[in-house]
């Protein structure tokens, strides 16, 4: 069982101590994250002579759209693995089906090269 990490993380300025179970390097991760959100933030045109409490909402909001932009992201990849998928398998069915054509075709030649050759004998 994996035990709890702690690290302590500079977010915005200010020092916090972030705890989980993840590794301590996706726990920086995260605040890095949340850091470069905050400074692009700070460079739109008058964000910062805003309330702290719009600063931190429209920062969330903006989290929040690049999350759901993401899941977007994640449901069009999965559709099309599921419709590449199911093209793979309907090519291996052709694949096995022609493969079936072509072994009837080749059995159909010999045995008619043999009665061929039984002809020639006679």
């Amino acid at each position: 069982m994996s035990s709890k990490n702690y690290i302590e993380v500079l977010i915005d300025g200010k020092i916090y101590t972030l705890g989980g179970m993840e590794e301590e390097a996706y726990l920086q991760k995260v605040a890095n994250y949340i850091n470069e959100k905050i400074s692009l933030m700070k460079k739109q045109n008058g964000f910062l002579k805003q309330s702290a409490d719009y600063q931190s909402v429209m920062t969330q909001l903006n989290i929040a759209d690049d999350y759901f932009k993401a899941m977007e992201q994640v449901d069009t990849l999965e559709e099309q693995k599921e419709d590449l998928e199911k093209e793979a398998y309907s090519l291996r069915h052709e694949l096995v089906t022609t493969q079936m054509k072509l072994d009837k075709a080749v059995r159909d030649l010999e045995e008619a090269k043999k009665k061929d050759e039984k002809r020639d004998v006679s």
